[in-house]
């Protein structure tokens, strides 16, 4: 037998190119170590099965190939996962290693259900392998039943380093091991990956960063130390704490040697003081003065995390903080310093948004949004640079991550009230709708809560629905991720607080995918698709088009079993849809309406009592009372 079809041999060419890929992922220590090395140890051997398909030219059916095809799914997305555990920032993985450990364990669920829709016990291959795949499949149906117990003593580590001001040493040997952050170089590459993490991160980094940044400077105190005392005893290490301080290596300009003020890292990842690395760069070098690599581009972008180490550094060893020239540092009551926005260095930022190649415009949009994100001083200076028209225009821009950086930095300046109106009157709104609608997932996601930022500004919910958000939103609520439907959700219930988008949402069919969150308690959106309802079961149209999604039993269900506010908005809109129709109302009475109502009548909140009252009175007035049926 043959296999005729050339993109079933491409298929399993490409099952073992990825299993082969994964297999080098199987050296990993740390604290991740053990749960991704067993993973990758089963992967591994599927290897063999998929290799003697292809060697004995075996034919498959169409059935089959599927199987295979949801195998190949499985194995990319755990390819995705090894590369982002194996690339990221250690630290935050283990401030969030509960989810890291959940998306392994996800993983495993995955290929066992893709082994599962393989028929290998039906397929021509050799005793032997098909031996070792049935084994392999009951050893991932055991591992998707287990859960890995937390380890505590790796918690109780993290929380003495955090807590304490002057952790033991032992505790921290043990986490530099077990974060494979035991020497200077691994401390380096750490804090360019915190870098680019905050670069793309989407929430309100100040805590984690606060948090990533006070351990890493803990860690690096201690590396420092250990590399240059060769007594590791107690006795000779609280002797050096009372000598003046040596400047860690790490914290010095590898040009002018001194501790940095202003550091900064070139394309090729090393990081260097801004004024040095400058005259260098003015001097007409293209090359980066330690590694001797070409640099891709002139761009300078600051490291904050290491920035924010040295003054770590600095505070507890007694050194006044270094000063940055130029800045437009200020500070706030009570002494919290609240900018760190070099207005010189936006303005250069400006230039590349304006004039730059695309990659000089894709870091500088980026800089800006990670600038926008840190405080509200800095949404203010960066706006009265001028950013917001440039940062507008590369809304359209062909390269997806400008677009992203873009709208994203267009988001963190928008939660500045002052720059709400400045984003519009650029012109805003309908670049962001485009990018809602054809942006990569995240732009898409990013661009929902911008418009959900505009429209607290009652004008601007009529200008948003007028460009055509609403149907864009909805789109966004069908596809996006939990994040993303959530994003569009709260946009689009602060639209519909506007009359005229309530109409809009329910022509553009937004009822049918909320009942059918409605109906998904597991997907986290009851809570949003039943505030969307509310507000339309208002408007006529709204109320319409709830009926006849049948939706009654759904309500009355979530009146029965919901938290507080899901029974009292269920209610409410029950409440909407009965209310002068007597056909709803009997059809809410079959359900089990008035049992779950007179419930909540005691121990609801006091509008749901108000709703249940009213609906219970109109159902006890209907009883006994036909529907008048139509001839």
């Amino acid at each position: 037998m043959g296999l005729t079809n050339c993109s079933h041999e491409e298929l399993m060419s490409r099952l073992v190119d990825s299993v082969k890929e994964i297999s080098g992922f199987s050296s990993s220590r740390g604290f991740i170590g053990k749960i991704q090395g067993d993973l990758v140890r089963r992967i591994t051997l599927l290897s063999p099965f998929f290799e003697e398909l292809i060697d004995v030219n075996i034919e498959l059916k169409e059935d089959q190939i599927a199987g295979f095809e949801v195998m190949r799914i499985a194995l990319d997305s755990s390819l995705e996962l090894f590369r982002s555990v194996n690339g990221g920032s250690k630290l935050f993985q283990i401030f969030d290693r509960d989810s890291v450990v959940e998306k392994f364990h996800n993983m495993t669920v995955e290929i066992e259900a893709a082994l599962s829709q393989i028929p290998y016990d039906k397929i021509e291959v050799s005793e032997e392998v098909r031996e070792q795949v049935q084994l392999l499949h009951f050893q991932f149906k055991r591992a998707k039943e287990r859960r890995e117990e937390s380890d505590i003593q790796l918690s109780h580590d993290l929380a003495m380093a955090e807590d304490v001001m002057d952790p033991d040493p032992n505790i921290l040997k043990r986490l530099t091991q077990e974060l494979q952050l035991s020497t200077i170089d691994e401390l380096k590459k750490e804090s360019h990956a915190i870098h680019e993490y905050f670069l793309s991160y989407d929430g309100d980094p100040d805590d984690c960063f606060e948090r990533m940044s006070s351990l890493l400077k803990k860690l690096v105190d201690f590396v420092t130390m250990e590399s240059s005392d060769p007594d590791p005893s107690t006795g000779n290490r609280i002797i050096s704490r009372h000598r003046s301080p040596v400047i860690p290596e790490y914290f010095r300009c590898p040009i002018s040697l001194e501790l940095m003020k202003d550091p900064v890292i070139v394309s090729t990842g090393q990081t260097y003081e801004r004024s040095s690395i400058q005259k260098w760069l003015d001097a007409g070098h293209k090359t980066c003065p330690k590694s001797q690599e070409t640099l891709l581009h002139a761009g300078l972008t600051p490291n904050y995390v290491l920035k924010s180490l040295i003054a770590l550094w600095c505070e507890s060893n007694g050194i006044e903080l270094p000063q940055n020239q130029g800045s437009c540092r200020t500070t706030k009551v009570g002494g919290s310093s609240s900018s760190d926005c070099d207005r010189t260095f936006v303005l250069s930022l400006l230039e590349k948004l304006a004039n730059g190649t695309t990659e000089q415009q894709r870091a500088a949009a980026g800089e800006l949004r990670l600038l926008a994100k840190r405080n509200v001083d800095n949404r203010v200076c960066i706006a009265e640079a001028g950013a917001i028209p440039l940062l507008v225009e590369l809304l359209s821009s062909p390269d997806p991550r400008t677009q992203e950086h873009s709208v994203t930095a267009l988001l963190n300046l928008s939660i500045n009230e002052g720059n709400k109106g400045a984003i519009v009157d650029a012109g805003a709104i309908t670049d962001i709708v485009e990018v809602l609608k054809n942006g990569s997932m995240e732009a898409r996601e990013n661009a929902a809560a911008t418009l959900f930022s505009l429209s607290v500004i009652d004008e601007n919910k009529v200008a948003i629905g007028a460009a055509g958000a609403i149907q864009a939103l909805i789109s966004l609520l069908e596809e996006g991720t939990r994040r993303g439907k959530k994003d569009a959700a709260t946009a689009i219930f602060n639209l519909c607080i506007y009359q005229g988008n309530k109409s809009r949402a329910v022509k553009g069919g937004i009822v049918d995918p909320l009942t059918r969150l409605l109906k998904d308690a597991g997907g986290g959106m009851v809570d949003e698709a039943l505030a969307i309802l509310a507000i339309l079961s208002t408007n006529q149209e709204g109320k319409a088009a709830i009926a006849e999604a049948e939706s009654i039993p759904v309500l009355v269900e979530i009146i029965r079993t919901g938290s507080p506010r899901n029974r009292e908005n269920a209610a409410a809109i029950l409440w909407y849809l009965c209310i002068g129709n007597m056909e709803r109302l009997n059809v809410a009475r079959e359900v089990g309406a008035d049992v779950a109502l007179k419930e909540l009548t005691e121990n609801g909140t006091d509008r749901a009592k108000r709703k249940a009252a009213s609906l219970l009175e109109l159902i006890q007035q209907t009883e006994g009372v036909a529907v008048p049926t139509v001839p």
